[in-house]
């Protein structure tokens, strides 16, 4: 008689026989679902960030586009931190930049003052 009332309190308890599913401590069935995950984008990626030039053509004879990206003081090549352009862009510019020295479009040591008012495109303060 023992056994038997012992066996009737452990039943609700033990899982029956051939279920895959998890007994909780009340007793309750806890099915698993046989869903397969749902593949979905990273909602908290941020959106990419365009480059500034990557709809226009770089080209080594237009020296006004291209003197936004050089120093006016010392006529160094501005980096791509501070440019803000992608990789691509960035190696195209200081290309041109160097083409355009060689060929003796602009000036290697500073920037033409011609181009000293023009809109500052990369974001640079400059001490006037």
């Amino acid at each position: 008689m023992f056994p038997l009332k012992l066996l009737q309190r452990l039943k609700p308890v033990l899982p029956p026989s051939g279920h895959t599913g998890f007994r909780s401590l009340t007793g309750h069935v806890v099915r698993q679902s046989d869903d397969t995950l749902v593949k979905m984008d990273n909602p908290y990626r941020e959106p990419q960030k365009g480059c500034l030039l990557c709809s226009i053509q770089v080209d080594y004879k237009n020296v006004q586009l291209l003197s936004q990206f050089v120093s006016p003081h010392t006529g160094r090549i501005y980096g791509r931190h501070i440019t803000g352009l992608c990789g691509r862009k960035q190696k195209e510019v200081s290309k041109a930049i160097k083409r355009a020295h060689a060929m003796g479009f602009m000036s290697v040591t500073h920037k033409h003052p011609q181009f000293m008012r023009d809109p500052n495109v990369c974001g640079v303060k400059h001490i006037n």
